[in-house]
Parts: C-alpha cells; sequence; structure tokens
C-alpha cells in the first residue's frame, strides 16, 4: 500500500514537473527570491493550509455545503515564514469568520517552517539559553532570532510537560527510584535554590521509565508523599521495592501511600555521598572497592566487605565505612532476595545514567528564568536520554518470576 501510494506521488509530481520547461532556466529563474522553487513552497503551504481550512468548516472553498453553516472563509492575511535555508516566502493565510481556524503546519504566530522549531528545541533541550541559541543561530545561519520567537517556539513543549506529567501509569511497579536535585529558579529577581523531585520506575519489561517530575522549595518527607500520591492518582496501585536516600521519615511516608512497599535504601545516594570528597586519582579503586560490599553473596559477606574496606581506607577517608556502618540496617534490605532481583535493585546504570543526563544541564546553567523553563529543559533531557533504553535489564525475565514467588499475587499476569 506504502509503494503503490509513493508511486502514485511520484506520477503525480512527474506531471507538474512535465508541465515546466527547464530548457535554458537560469539559477536566479529556478532558485532565486522570485524563482520556481520559491514559488512551488509558497503553493505547497497555500495548498496545505486551504485543505486544513476545508477540515476545520466541513466543506470545500465554494462548496453550497457551507450555507448558512455558521463559519465561512474570510478571505487571507499575508504572512512571511521563513524557511530552513533562512530565506522567506509570502504566504496567504486563509482566515474564518469566527477567528477559531487554528493553522497546523504553520502555527499562528509561527514565523519559521516546522523543521527550523525543531533545531531550536533540540538546542534547548541540551541547556542552552535563549541567549545562547540566538547567538548561534547568527553565528552559523547569519540570522537574527528574537527571543520572543524563540520563547513561543519552547513554549509549545509546556503542552507536551502538561500531558506527559498527567498521563495514566502502570498498575504496578516491580522498583521505583526516588531521587531529587538541586535546581536554581528565578523568583522575585533572585536565584532560589528547589528540589527537583524525580521518580524512576523499572516496568515489568524490565524497562526504564521516568514516572514524572516535580518542583518545590525544599526537599522533605512530606513533599514526597504527595508526589507518591500523584503516582498512585495517576493509576499505580502497588510498588514492590522502593530505592530512596536516607531522609527522615522517608520510608513512612512510602508506606502511607504504598503500605506493602519494601524499602531498600539507595545504594547509589550511599555511592555518591561516599565519593564525595574522594580524590579523583583514588576514586575508580574506592568504588570498586564498595562494589565488594553491595555485590557480597550475602549480609554477613558484605559486612566483611565493609570491615575490609575500613582497614584499607579509614586512614584516608574515615567517614566512608562509619557511613555505612550508620546506614547498614537500610542498606542491606537487597540481600534478601536472589541474585537478580538484588543486582535490579543495586544496578547503578538505571538512575546514573538519568542522573548525569540531568545534572549536566544543571551544571550548565546557573539558573532558570522560571519554573516551567525546569519542567521544559529536564523534560526534553528525560526524552534525549530515554531515546537510548532500549534494552531491558540483564536477565529481567529471572527476576519477574522471582518475584512471582517472595511477592505472590502481587505480579501481573502476562499472556
Amino acid at each position: 500500500m506504502t509503494a503503490k501510494r509513493n508511486r502514485k506521488e511520484k506520477d503525480a509530481i512527474d506531471l507538474m514537473l512535465d508541465q515546466i520547461d527547464f530548457h535554458g532556466m537560469t539559477k536566479d529563474e529556478l532558485a532565486g527570491e522570485k524563482g520556481l522553487l520559491r514559488q512551488i513552497t509558497k503553493r505547497f503551504y497555500e495548498r496545505a493550509l486551504e485543505a486544513e481550512m476545508d477540515t476545520h468548516l466541513g466543506y470545500a472553498k465554494n462548496d453550497n455545503a457551507g450555507d448558512n453553516s455558521g463559519n465561512s472563509r474570510n478571505g487571507y492575511t499575508e504572512k512571511s515564514v521563513i524557511l530552513d535555508d533562512n530565506s522567506s516566502v509570502e504566504i496567504e493565510v486563509p482566515r474564518d469568520r469566527s477567528s477559531t481556524f487554528e493553522p497546523v503546519i504553520i502555527p499562528k504566530r509561527e514565523k519559521r517552517a516546522p523543521i527550523f522549531n525543531d533545531q531550536i528545541i533540540s538546542m534547548y533541550s541540551f541547556g542552552m539559553s535563549c541567549r545562547d541559541i540566538r547567538r548561534h543561530l547568527r553565528n552559523v545561519y547569519g540570522v537574527e532570532v528574537s527571543p520572543e520567537l524563540i520563547s513561543n517556539v519552547t513554549e509549545s513543549v509546556m503542552a507536551d510537560v502538561r500531558e506527559w506529567q498527567t498521563r495514566p501509569l502502570e498498575k504496578s511497579y516491580p522498583i521505583l527510584f526516588l531521587d531529587a536535585l538541586r535546581v536554581n529558579s528565578r523568583q522575585d529577581g533572585r536565584n532560589i535554590s528547589k528540589a527537583l523531585y524525580v521518580a524512576l520506575a523499572i516496568s515489568w519489561e524490565g524497562r526504564k521509565e521516568v514516572l514524572g517530575l516535580w518542583l518545590s522549595n525544599t526537599e522533605g518527607a512530606k513533599f514526597w508523599m504527595s508526589v507518591l500520591t500523584d503516582i498512585k492518582n495517576r493509576g499505580t496501585g502497588d510498588v514492590l521495592i522502593a530505592c530512596m536516600d536516607g531522609l527522615t521519615g522517608f520510608p513512612d511516608a512510602v508506606k502511607a501511600v504504598f503500605p506493602g512497599t519494601h524499602i531498600q535504601h539507595c545504594i547509589v545516594h550511599m555511592i555518591r555521598s561516599s565519593t564525595k570528597f574522594v580524590s579523583y586519582k583514588d576514586l575508580k579503586e574506592v568504588c570498586h572497592d564498595l562494589r565488594e560490599i553491595y555485590s557480597a553473596v550475602n549480609e554477613q559477606s558484605g559486612h566483611e566487605a565493609l570491615e575490609g574496606f575500613g582497614k584499607k581506607w579509614d586512614s584516608k577517608y574515615p567517614m566512608i565505612s562509619a557511613s555505612w556502618e550508620r546506614n547498614w540496617s537500610d542498606l542491606t534490605e537487597f540481600f534478601n532476595y536472589p541474585e537478580e532481583i538484588r543486582k535490579a535493585i543495586y544496578t547503578t546504570n538505571a538512575i546514573e545514567s538519568l542522573n548525569f543526563s540531568l545534572r549536566k544541564i544543571t551544571r550548565n546553567k546557573s539558573s532558570f528564568p522560571d519554573d516551567d523553563s525546569i519542567y521544559k529543559v529536564m523534560y526534553l533531557a528525560i526524552k534525549n536520554a530515554s531515546a537510548h533504553w532500549t534494552m531491558p535489564i540483564k536477565n529481567w525475565g529471572l527476576a519477574v518470576n522471582q518475584f512471582a514467588i517472595l511477592f505472590d499475587g502481587r505480579v501481573p499476569v502476562f499472556n
């Protein structure tokens, strides 16, 4: 069907081109400011807009079906559209009497063809400010773009953010990582440090899924409860294991919303806090020795590895083993599970790759102009990161079978 349609479209284009005599046509006549290509582009957009108006009104131009319909065509508006090569073309945009027509191919208030908008959004997604984007477009494309245009283009992302933030979620998730990072937002003329809450789930297919983003002036168990309540209100009724940092009251907040959830102090957070002040030349070795602790075969072996770590590193970094000893009872939940589930819980790749993508953005920006810009940029960064999440966790099928045994009746039945 697709091949047949493509052939028909090619035949139609060839039929149109057969009517044109290209012999002796100069470059300016073909591709100049008033050349053939520019005129074809102009008519392409105008015909597409006419088709959109037909759909909007429910009848074609000059069709008697439009008599007494309550709305009709009302002339045209001239609009200059900037194309992807930075040239421009004047097009006629049809109007309706009720002013309810909203063009799709070139939306209202847009001055550039959509493909150029994609370039702006792509730069914005990597944390470039409006000033950086303007400078880049000026240096690379030789064109001046107003801050208002960039703002209008990026504002279109906010509708996607709202839809994404309110989308229905799965009925249950086997593993949920809960984390927060600090971001600066302009408020009342000054920078305010805010907490950006992130919930990353592992689905029953073994794939990563960010459930949402939430902003608050502070990080606390009370706000985490509201985050979890939002997740529950969007359809999630059960979480088997939640991994989080050692925030006071955090486990109680989780239990209040999901009473049957098992709590695991997040290994990623412990590693991050443990290596915060480690010298770069020691970092790789310290991380290797910490892995010996959380990848041990059982809790006893893990504690023996911790004691060995202390003997090796206490003279240089005494706070690390002391911190692990202090939080040991909250860190050892995963020792209660078979190897496949344990690896799924403590695997650092699950949340570290996401944290890296988000923190890279925050490092590049001293502050965001407002809260909406935080949501837009972080949402786009998550889209960029999730494009690489193509494979499930290794040996996930074995983990699901073990979940079914350990959490009897709480694992969905797959057809």
